[in-house]
């Protein structure tokens, strides 16, 4: 193809069948659901609208691309208030239909910008209320309420219910990562490398509105900067790093007995392991000061805790790490590099990893300690060299 053709095609991410299929899906029940609602609301045999046309536009956006900034719930529902408010109100002001649509979109777009609630169907909203005949400008300001009101909502409801039993991350939230602890200061990630006020000053100088989240547009320049250092660097696995004399607890075992043995090796973690040495799950230091009571004779269940459980399983819990363990568990693999490794805690904020072999089996543990000594060690390697050490850069 032509550089002149490229430029008229746009550069997508590829798509599985399978979610171009759950896409269609999505949006031929949501609008089915939409218009039969409606219907049913209104009656046989009405006058009154039932489905609008920028609802097909809508759907597009929320059941294609429901990451799309333009497609969250504020974008739908703010956006097409926005336009038909406008709508309605240039076709009464402005006698000629053109001059009251052109006014209508263009402003409409201004409002929607500076509410941020910027969502392409919402333009056709506001031309629909100028351009949309009798029965549209018959309704005036009723057009916001009946039909496009209800139809948004619906179609939302339809979305949020949709995407959520599909697994999808919708309304949408950021991939950024998560912060490892609860004070002010960023995660680790945000820490080393580019910062979030370097991405800002530069997406002020583009001054365009880009179809990507901003926090996800964070999270995949941390990525890309990520896996520019493990193409860099060496091939370390976490089974040079594990500690593999790991003490573990049994699942039944009381509570004070995880405690004994975090004081016993100084250790500030314990996997949790059935017969099979397989891993149920962690118990760490913040699991004890959180889930537990203290007393005379040590730790034991709060009473919320134990309410919590018993509704959750329909039994009593008896006061075992199964009952403060923190489950299910991020794991890695023996073979897992470890540039994923620096990824995986960054992105976490998790301190400890079990290692587990492919059935399931407790290898070992790595620290975050372990890594860093690791990293250090590489690069002090890479001066004696001569060469630039390839750090991570998040």
């Amino acid at each position: 193809m032509s550089p002149f053709l490229q430029a008229w095609v746009p550069r997508t991410t590829p798509v599985s069948l399978k979610e171009r299929s759950r896409s269609a899906l999505g949006a031929l029940i949501g609008i089915l659901a939409t218009g039969w609602i409606c219907r049913m609301a209104v009656g046989p045999g009405t006058s009154l609208p039932i489905l609008v046309a920028p609802m097909g536009a809508s759907a597009v956006l929320l059941f294609a691309v429901p990451s799309s900034p333009l497609a969250q719930p504020w974008s739908l529902i703010g956006g097409n208030l926005v336009a038909a408010l406008v709508g309605v109100t240039a076709a009464r002001l402005i006698p000629d239909p053109f001059l009251a649509a052109a006014v209508a979109v263009g402003l409409a777009i201004g409002l929607m910008m500076t509410a941020r609630c910027v969502h392409p169907p919402s333009g056709a909203v506001a031309l629909t209320a100028v351009l949309g005949g009798r029965a549209v400008t018959d309704l005036g300001y009723g057009f916001v309420l009946w039909p496009l009101g209800a139809n948004s909502l619906l179609l939302l409801a339809v979305a949020l219910l949709f995407n959520g039993l599909a697994g999808r991350n919708y309304p949408h939230r950021p991939l950024g990562a998560r912060a490892d602890t609860a004070t002010r200061d960023p995660p680790s990630a945000a820490r080393v490398g580019f910062t979030p006020e370097d991405l800002d000053a530069v997406l002020a100088e583009y001054d365009q509105l880009l179809e990507v989240d901003r926090g996800d547009l964070e999270a995949i320049l941390r990525d890309a900067e990520i896996r520019s250092y493990r193409r860099r660097s060496g091939q370390a696995t976490c089974a040079t790093i594990m500690a593999r004399d790991v003490v573990a607890v049994a699942p039944g075992a009381p509570i004070r007995e995880a405690l004994d043995l975090l004081r016993a090796h100084r250790i500030k973690v314990l996997p949790v392991t059935d017969e099979g040495a397989r891993v149920l799950g962690l118990v760490t230091q913040t699991d004890l000061l959180d889930k537990s009571a203290w007393g005379r004779r040590g730790p034991r269940l709060t009473f919320g805790r134990r309410v919590r459980l018993t509704l959750r399983r329909g039994s009593a819990p008896h006061g075992s790490v199964a009952d403060i363990m923190t489950a299910p568990v991020v794991t890695v693999r023996p073979d897992t590099r470890l540039a994923d490794l620096v990824r995986l805690m960054a992105r976490t904020g998790l301190h400890h990893l079990p290692v587990v072999e492919a059935d399931g089996r407790l290898a070992g543990i790595v620290a975050q300690s372990d890594l860093i000594v690791s990293l250090l060690a590489e690069a002090s390697d890479a001066r004696r060299d001569g060469e630039a050490p390839a750090g991570p850069a998040a």
